[in-house]
């Protein structure tokens, strides 16, 4: 497949694109969505707890939750600076095609709606060591937060492609998601909340798309 051309195809079917000529790499690319609630969940329990045992309960709650607001703003940040750049060479194309251009081409496939975990194990190993270095005491405890944080933007995130989501706060996260895709690809950078692009003002506008999948 060629991905250095201008992409204008989406993809309103479960359906998946070959990425890699090596099998092993075409495996690892697709993933199940459950993956990241089974692999990190005991992540975050275990470093909560022992979050709670290098302070106390009251202050671990505290930095967990500051986990949380800092994976939201990782979230975003990542979504709207690095998903979204926009290269101009072929291998940048390539990449960014690899990266995220492969999801808004197909973003119902089911298999490539969650990071790979050859991606999102090297990150959290990384930001465990950076927090380590940051954050003194209380860094397993916001460690959590932002773990806990990434799984429900990957769960989430899955939802509001093959799921009907009931309830104002679920539906309106599932329109809001969609508005991304098919209004516009420059707005609503937020997936798990939309806190951030009130921030920077990059709310979509008023006008609803009623896409062929918003109501699977």
């Amino acid at each position: 497949m060629d991905t250095n051309k201008k992409r204008l195809f989406t993809s309103n079917r479960n359906e998946t694109v070959r990425l890699f000529k090596n099998p092993i790499l075409e495996y690892f690319s697709h993933i199940h969505p459950a993956t990241p609630v089974v692999v990190y969940s005991p992540v975050i329990i275990v470093t909560f707890y022992y979050g709670v045992g290098a302070t106390n309960v009251g202050m671990s709650i505290l930095m967990f939750l500051l986990g949380i607001i800092l994976w939201t703003l990782l979230e975003y940040t990542i979504h709207r600076w690095l998903f979204h750049y926009e290269p101009t060479s072929d291998l940048g194309k390539r990449i960014h095609f690899l990266v995220h251009g492969v999801h808004h081409e197909y973003p119902r496939d089911r298999t490539r709606l969650v990071m790979p975990l050859l991606v999102s194990a090297p990150l959290a190993v990384g930001f465990y060591f950076l927090f380590k270095s940051i954050f003194g005491i209380y860094y397993l405890s916001i460690f959590s937060g932002l773990v806990f944080g990434y799984v429900c933007y990957d769960s989430i995130h899955y939802a509001t492609h093959h799921f009907k989501m009931n309830g104002k706060i679920l539906r309106f996260l599932k329109e809001y998601h969609l508005k991304h895709h098919y209004n516009d690809p420059n707005s609503a950078f937020g997936v798990s909340n939309p806190l951030w692009d009130y921030v920077f003002s990059t709310v979509p506008g008023k006008k609803q798309f009623i896409s062929e999948n918003q109501n699977s």
